[in-house]
């Protein structure tokens, strides 16, 4: 007997999910969840096994062991249940470059199992998402690399499902062509749960509410974008550039402080760069004590930490730690 799907609370749940292939582990006892309407960054470095989790909650590849669940439905009982509210963009977007768009769409549309009435709407509908008006009737063969990603996206939207996981949808865009995508995605975003792969990590800040982040197989980090930053304090910088006697000795007597670096001075202004040894902003506390030495203060201000460097960190954290444990 099938389980009725019902789309509420946490559409997605991985529970100790492990995958090989030969003596290689791809994941090894992953677990999260994504609530419905989420949009999620799911990060890595390459062979982090993102692609193979995807392919498991799309119901393409089966895991060793472990349970990975879509609506409470365990993919491993209803996988082919589970695939009606699931759309899926691989990486290498295969398309059939002889057809026309509208071809292209209806056959994924028969695929589907649409017909009549609902299959014509929501060709409509697909089409006007995704932006394919310009080109419906053209053969994919004339299209750009930014059309080709909407009309695989097109393709995964088809069926109109709740669920969406896009693997690298912006690989090989240029700058115009990412920003569009990104917005697209933003719009699907609004009444669907979306999980996605990228290494362009300003798509992440721009587009995911959160970050799920893997390496060799293992979840190393689960937090909302915003919040992301906290979990590698040591990476926080304060710039501070001042006339004055003893700034640099003084700055490091902070108790928020891990050390200063000297930058060359600008006329008679010595710069620096404060690096922090926790989460507590020491700009205040800065001022403060500016006002008592009578220091002059030009410029004081925290760096904005990238994306990029606390992936960076994370990452490397986990790949010490598996080394040790190995040693």
């Amino acid at each position: 007997m099938r389980k009725e799907i019902k789309p509420s609370g946490n559409v997605i749940e991985v529970t100790n999910l492990c995958k090989a292939y030969g003596r290689v582990k791809a994941l090894e006892n992953l677990t999260f969840s994504v609530a419905k309407g989420e949009v999620v960054g799911f990060l890595g470095p390459n062979g982090a096994g993102k692609s193979t989790t995807m392919r498991i909650l799309c119901g393409l590849t089966a895991a060793d062991s472990g349970v990975a669940m879509v609506y409470g439905v365990d993919l491993a009982e209803e996988e082919g249940e589970v695939r009606k509210h699931v759309g899926y963009l691989p990486e290498n977007n295969p398309l059939y470059e002889d057809l026309l768009v509208s071809e292209y769409l209806d056959f994924i549309a028969e695929l589907r199992g649409l017909s009549g009435k609902e299959r014509s709407e929501s060709l409509d509908q697909t089409v006007e998402e995704a932006g394919l008006q310009e080109v419906f009737y053209r053969p994919i063969s004339e299209l750009s690399k930014g059309y080709h990603q909407r009309v695989g996206l097109a393709g995964a939207i088809i069926h109109r499902p709740s669920i969406l996981i896009l693997d690298e949808p912006t690989e090989g865009l240029d700058p115009n062509q990412r920003m569009s995508m990104r917005d697209l995605i933003k719009s699907l975003g609004q009444d669907r749960t979306v999980l996605v792969t990228t290494h362009v990590m300003q798509e992440v800040e721009n587009t995911c509410e959160r970050v799920l982040l893997i390496n060799r197989g293992q979840l190393v980090a689960d937090s909302p974008v915003d919040k992301i930053f906290q979990l590698t304090p040591g990476l926080r910088k304060i710039y501070v550039e001042a006339e004055g006697n003893q700034i640099e000795s003084g700055l490091g007597s902070l108790a928020a402080v891990e050390s200063v670096e000297r930058l060359e001075p600008i006329d008679q202004r010595k710069r620096y760069i404060v690096n922090l040894s926790g989460s507590e902003d020491p700009r205040p506390d800065i001022f403060r004590l500016a006002a008592r030495q009578e220091w002059v203060i030009w410029e004081l201000h925290e760096e904005r930490m990238r994306l990029e460097d606390v992936f960076h960190t994370l990452t490397s954290e986990n790949e010490a730690e598996r080394t040790l444990q190995g040693s």
